[in-house]
């Protein structure tokens, strides 16, 4: 199997060129400077010349405020929309799958009730997930050989991430402010990758949500989990996000995801969020 990657630089695309290798795939990863996305000319030369069997589609526009920011609105859904456009009707008419990567932003978080992997009630909050969602829909409604993965709250090793602030915060502040309404699961690059690729190796297509297990927690049972396993002293205060303040794009409060569909088409479930925290603390020598 021949995989092209795109986003390598992001912490998701890193890992899954680096389970793909560890698999002994062929694996082409590409970021701005060997494809620019958003020029249709550019995706097909690139694509042609590496004739993948998957598409694994990781890059992303993930500064979810900035996306507000009016000088940015137009760029937003350049970088996801017309991106995933061009690789999509490139592919309408050849047998490479492509997986695309969304998440919780596509549904409106209300509620307490996990969303389910094939709801179709969208309702985006902020451009951020508007643009996720036309990026799924541009993949569902020209490709039949695709997978829709939605995933949150994201760490790896290759870029920024949560972890990486609170554990700079934590270290620098005595007293952490943390917000306890919005729900959901973090989600480890390293072990999404091997998901990812598992599906590749499969035609077992469709929408799925995928992160790792161990419950739902707010952002702030997260923080306090951090704390605890880096040794931290630091005290964690949780407040409200309406007490808490400055994002400009809203945040979806329940961003549960229903991952049963995983298990039910064979697909082994990532390790619980806890053990996957404890790995990533080593990984970035912490």
């Amino acid at each position: 199997m021949k995989a092209l990657v795109t986003g390598v630089k992001g912490q998701l695309g890193f890992d899954v060129v680096k389970e793909l290798e560890k698999r002994g795939y062929d694996a082409v990863g590409v970021d701005i400077e060997e494809m620019d996305i958003t020029d249709a000319e550019s995706v097909n030369r690139v694509i042609t010349d590496a004739a993948p069997d998957v598409v694994i589609h990781c890059a992303a526009w993930t500064a979810v405020d900035a996306a507000e920011d009016e000088e940015n609105i137009p760029k937003v859904p350049s970088l996801k929309v017309t991106a995933t456009h061009n690789i999509a009707n490139l592919f309408k008419n050849q047998y490479c799958k492509i997986i695309y990567i969304s998440n919780y932003y596509v549904f409106n978080g209300q509620g307490t009730e996990p969303w389910q992997p094939d709801c179709k009630d969208y309702a985006p909050l902020c451009v951020y997930g508007q643009t996720k969602l036309e990026g799924e829909l541009a993949v569902s409604s020209t490709l039949d050989k695709y997978f829709i993965v939605r995933i949150a709250w994201v760490f790896g090793k290759n870029g920024n991430n949560f972890i990486k602030t609170m554990l700079n915060v934590g270290k620098k502040y005595d007293t952490v402010r943390v917000v306890n309404d919005q729900i959901g699961t973090p989600t480890y690059t390293y072990d999404l990758a091997r998901l990812l690729v598992d599906m590749a190796e499969t035609e077992k297509y469709g929408y799925y949500h995928a992160t790792n297990e161990g419950g739902y927690i707010s952002w702030y049972d997260f923080t306090c989990e951090i704390f605890r396993q880096a040794g931290y002293t630091t005290e964690v205060v949780p407040v409200t996000t309406e007490e808490y303040g400055l994002s400009k794009a809203k945040r979806p409060f329940n961003s549960r995801l229903d991952k049963s569909k995983l298990a039910e088409n064979g697909f082994k479930l990532l390790p619980s969020w806890q053990n996957a925290l404890e790995r990533y603390l080593k990984e970035i020598n912490y």
